[in-house]
């Protein structure tokens, strides 16, 4: 069963950019030859998913612009079957604002996945959705193990039962969702946080189920991440994840 990916790809990524490019946005910050979110979106497009959504803000002009002028005829050859759409979505608008601004794009399908610019895993998207339906909850998180500087999850029974932003330790949102488009009746305003709104309190209504991941998982939140993930791309350590 194919879906849309909406790419959550509009911060500012200030964390990032004391070693890194301080010019681009995050998503095209380069892990090996190409940007994060080519990797992504390449990853998708293994499972099928070739239609894609981004949600740009900060230097929306760039992420556009890449698409446009910077892919090599090898690369265009590979996507040419892609349908991408990018939406500038506002600079300071908020996660549950950009996703409310894309409605449209939606408004045919049951689902969407959903995940963020600055991630990357080898979750098996095909068995992601497969748990969705079989839990028939209007979103599922795939949940990784980190420790430090994420929304905590409590998990019970793969459903989760409390969604804390920021607050730390052992399980947390890894991005790599399937969302029910259902949650845009509880989507109103461009300050409106998707952790916050949508996931805290889906997970109080018993209507947010967890998938466990526990192979590779790796976020670009700041130029350490960035440097370790570029080590693995180099030292080619985990498979199938980037693009090569």
């Amino acid at each position: 069963m194919s879906a849309k990916l909406v790419i959550l790809a509009g911060g500012k990524g200030v964390r990032i950019s004391e070693g890194a490019n301080k010019k681009i946005p995050k998503p095209l910050s380069l892990i090996g030859d190409y940007p994060i979110l080519l990797h992504l979106m390449f990853y998708y497009s293994n499972y099928g998913i070739n239609e894609f959504i981004i949600c740009t803000g900060y230097k929306s002009e760039l992420i556009k612009n890449f698409f446009k002028n910077n892919l090599s005829k090898n690369l265009k050859k590979k996507i040419k079957d892609w349908k991408i759409n990018i939406i500038n979505t506002g600079i300071n608008t908020n996660t549950g604002g950009r996703i409310k601004k894309i409605e449209n794009y939606l408004i045919k399908d049951d689902f969407f996945y959903l995940t963020y610019g600055d991630a990357l895993s080898d979750v098996n998207i095909k068995k992601l959705l497969e748990f969705h339906l079989h839990k028939k909850k209007d979103i599922t998180v795939t949940v990784v193990l980190k420790s430090e500087r994420f929304g905590k999850v409590e998990l019970k029974n793969n459903l989760i039962k409390k969604f804390d932003e920021k607050k730390n330790k052992l399980l947390i949102n890894g991005g790599f969702m399937v969302v029910s488009t259902k949650i845009f009746k509880d989507l109103k305003k461009n300050t409106d946080i998707f952790e916050k709104k949508i996931l805290e309190k889906y997970a109080k209504k018993n209507n947010l189920a967890g998938y466990v991941h526990k192979k590779f998982w790796q976020c670009v939140d700041n130029f350490r991440d960035w440097e370790f993930i570029n080590n693995l791309y180099v030292k080619k350590k985990i498979k199938n994840v980037f693009l090569k």
